[in-house]
């Protein structure tokens, strides 16, 4: 596995034990599909969100969540909407963005972890 897969694994490890403290019941960590990825699909209070997380060092040139652009965001609907084909469900969904910023990398004590709930449509 290289640094960014090694990193990545290690943001969505902390995006769902942050989750899991809000009282998320994680579904599915990294569900795929052959049109794309989902970080996390997690559940609460009768809402399914599927979790897109993004690491970054900081957000000096520009925020996390800026990186799920327009492209980005169509493969997401199309694989959310095959997870629902496979799983029917009668829980509203939604999608969400968790930006982490970690200054260090994976050696960051105390990265700063912010959820977008309903980030996009």
């Amino acid at each position: 596995m290289g640094r960014n897969n090694l990193a990545g694994a290690w943001g969505e490890a902390l995006a769902a034990e942050y989750l899991y403290q809000k009282g998320y019941v994680i579904r599915e960590n990294g569900y795929r599909c052959r049109f794309g990825e989902i970080d996390l699909i997690a559940e609460k209070g009768g809402v399914l969100a599927f979790v897109e997380v993004k690491l970054r060092k900081s957000s000096e040139f520009a925020q996390a969540r800026e990186f799920v652009d327009q492209k980005k965001q169509e493969r997401l609907r199309i694989t959310a909407s095959f997870y629902l084909a496979e799983h029917e469900t009668p829980l509203r969904s939604r999608f969400d963005v968790i930006e982490i910023y970690a200054p260090d990398g994976t050696q960051t004590d105390r990265p700063e972890i912010n959820h977008i709930e309903d980030a996009f449509q």
